[in-house]
C-alpha cells in the first residue's frame, strides 16, 4: 500500500524535496510551513497546524499535527441493502466515468453482480464512454439517448437490478455546474425517483473530486452538498499533481468521509483512503 501511495504522491514528494532536499530527524517550523504550502495545503489550515508546534519539529509531532485534521465525526454510511444503490456526482472532467468503472471493477472482484445506469443524458460522450466501460468489464448497463430523462434511467436501473438479483447499482449523473439550478432540480428528481423504485435509495451519494483542482474542488463539493447532501468523497488524479496536500484541505473544509483515492487510469487503480497511511507517506519524504 505504501509503495502505491509513494508512487501516487511522487510529484508531491518532488515538491517537498525542493524545500528539504535531504531527509532530517528534525525540521524547523518555517520549513514545515513551506512544505505544506508547496503541497497545496490552504494557508489558514497551515497556520492552525503550526500553532501548537515547537520551533524544531520531529516526525511524531508532525504526524500528530497532520492526523488531527482527520479527527472529525464522519458518517461512514454503509448498508446491507440489496441492491445497494450509489449515485455518483461531480463536475464534468473530474473523472466520474472512470471512477464508476473502478468501483464496478472493485465490486466484481468482491464477487458482486453490478449494473450501471448512464444517468448523464446531457452528454452523448458520457453515455458512450460508460457503455464502453460496461462492455470492457462485461457488466450490464441501462442507457438511453442523449436528452432523455435521466430519472427514467435511474428507475429502470434499479428495477432491473431488483428483477435480476443484482448486488450493486452505480448511477452516473450530469455535472454541469454552470447551469446550477437545472442540475440541482434534475439531481433532486433522480433521488426522488430512486426512492420510489426502492425505499431508502440512493443508499450513498458519492462525490468525485479532482485532486489537481485544489480549493476550487472544495467549492464544487460545497455546491453539490447544498444541492443534494453528499455522503462521501473519492479523490482522483492525485498521481498527476504536486498538490497532494489538497487532501488535508479537502478533509478540513468538508469534514466528510474520504472513501477512496484514484491511483491511475486502469480499473484496478482505486484504493481505500486511510488517513494514517496518507500522512506517513508525506512524512517519509521529510524525515529520516
Amino acid at each position: 500500500m505504501f509503495n502505491i501511495l509513494k508512487k501516487v504522491f511522487g510529484k508531491t514528494g518532488d515538491a517537498i524535496k525542493e524545500v528539504v532536499p535531504e531527509k532530517k530527524k528534525e525540521i524547523t517550523k518555517d520549513e514545515f510551513e513551506d512544505i505544506l504550502l508547496e503541497a497545496d495545503v490552504n494557508y489558514e489550515l497551515v497556520e492552525r497546524l503550526l500553532e501548537a508546534l515547537p520551533e524544531k519539529i520531529n516526525r511524531i509531532q508532525a504526524f500528530n499535527s497532520l492526523i488531527s485534521v482527520f479527527q472529525y465525526k464522519a458518517d461512514w454510511k454503509e448498508s446491507d441493502n440489496k441492491p445497494y444503490i450509489e449515485m455518483i456526482i461531480g463536475v464534468n472532467g473530474a473523472g466520474k466515468t472512470t471512477t464508476i468503472a473502478k468501483l464496478a471493477y472493485r465490486y466484481k472482484e468482491m464477487g458482486h453482480d453490478v449494473i450501471l445506469g448512464a444517468g448523464d443524458t446531457f452528454r452523448a460522450a458520457a453515455i458512450e464512454q460508460l457503455s464502453r466501460w460496461a462492455e470492457k468489464l462485461n457488466i450490464p448497463i441501462i442507457a438511453t439517448q442523449q436528452g432523455h430523462d435521466p430519472s427514467a434511467v435511474v428507475y429502470d436501473s434499479i428495477e432491473s437490478a431488483k428483477a435480476k438479483g443484482i448486488d450493486n447499482v452505480i448511477i452516473d449523473t450530469a455535472g454541469r455546474l454552470h447551469t446550477q439550478t437545472n442540475l440541482s432540480e434534475e439531481l433532486k428528481k433522480m433521488i426522488r425517483v430512486a426512492g420510489k423504485a426502492m425505499e431508502g435509495a440512493p443508499h450513498r451519494k458519492m462525490l468525485i473530486l479532482d485532486g489537481t483542482q485544489g480549493s476550487s474542488s472544495i467549492n464544487q463539493a460545497k455546491a453539490f452538498n447544498e444541492m443534494v447532501g453528499v455522503d462521501g468523497i473519492i479523490i482522483t488524479k492525485l498521481d498527476g499533481t504536486a498538490k497532494g496536500g489538497s487532501v488535508l484541505s479537502i478533509a478540513d473544509e468538508l469534514q466528510m468521509p474520504i472513501f477512496y483515492i484514484g491511483t491511475g487510469e486502469q480499473p484496478k487503480d482505486l484504493i481505500r483512503f486511510k488517513a494514517n497511511e496518507y500522512v506517513n507517506t508525506i512524512l517519509d519524504e521529510i524525515f529520516i
